[in-house]
């Protein structure tokens, strides 16, 4: 019996066409991720101008990471960031991203400089839904206060331990007419830190970072030593 060359055989051209799918969609996956990951990165360096700077990948395509030092900051030392992505370029593995994690993350932790921070309680504004998920904690939980509020049309929650930390967050919400995909941010003098979560579609950290990183500022500021009369 003859035997048809593989070449002309109808699985060859199925095999072909997925190779070539596969490959087009891996550099379409990998620019779309590069696209978010440059845009969240760039506004964060557009925002502190860092006078040194480091850039890690923790996951080929789908994780990045950002050291950041503030250039001539009296009050917040370091800034970290990690942008964990949904696996785009992998054809087959996507669907199961997307359904397991469910959108981009970008994690940014600021880390206050020594006594900078004076006296000053926890606070968090955090949106319900995000509030909702079983692997978010807010650790001091029991001790704060909680106050439903609206923000920029959707369900947030503030927990704060005193008035002026309420205030505050205020303050942020009148800062930061709509929070668009900003999902929490933390004050934990505590841990001598802020945190801060978004969903960092292209455009957003641009526009959410800066007002917050000023408001940040603005609070450790008002209440360092040196403003409030006390010794360092």
């Amino acid at each position: 019996m003859n035997s048809q060359p593989i070449t002309q055989q109808p699985l060859f051209y199925l095999f072909v066409a997925a190779s070539v799918l596969v490959s087009l969609w891996y550099f379409w996956g990998g620019r779309r991720n590069k696209r978010i990951y440059l845009s969240a990165f760039n506004a964060l360096v557009d925002t502190l101008k860092p006078k040194d700077q480091t850039f890690t990948t923790i996951g080929g395509q789908s994780g990045y990471h950002a050291n950041l030092i503030p250039k001539k900051n009296t009050f917040i030392r370091r800034v970290d960031a990690t942008i964990t992505l949904l696996a785009r370029h992998t054809l087959l593995y996507y669907p199961y991203s997307r359904f397991l994690r469910k959108w981009d993350r970008l994690f940014i932790t600021l880390y206050f400089a020594k006594d900078a921070h004076g006296k000053i309680s926890e606070a968090h504004i955090i949106e319900k839904g995000y509030e909702n998920l079983r692997n978010v904690e807010i650790t001091n939980k029991p001790r704060l206060k909680n106050e439903p509020v609206e923000w920029g049309g959707k369900p947030f929650t503030l927990y704060y331990e005193n008035q002026k930390m309420r205030e505050a967050l205020i303050q942020l919400k009148k800062k930061l007419d709509t929070p668009g995909e900003l999902r929490h941010i933390a004050f934990v003098p505590d841990q001598e830190k802020a945190f801060v979560f978004l969903i960092p579609k292209p455009g957003e950290t641009a526009r959410i970072f800066p007002p917050v990183w000023s408001w940040l500022n603005e609070i450790l500021e008002k209440s360092h030593p040196s403003k409030t009369g006390e010794r360092q």
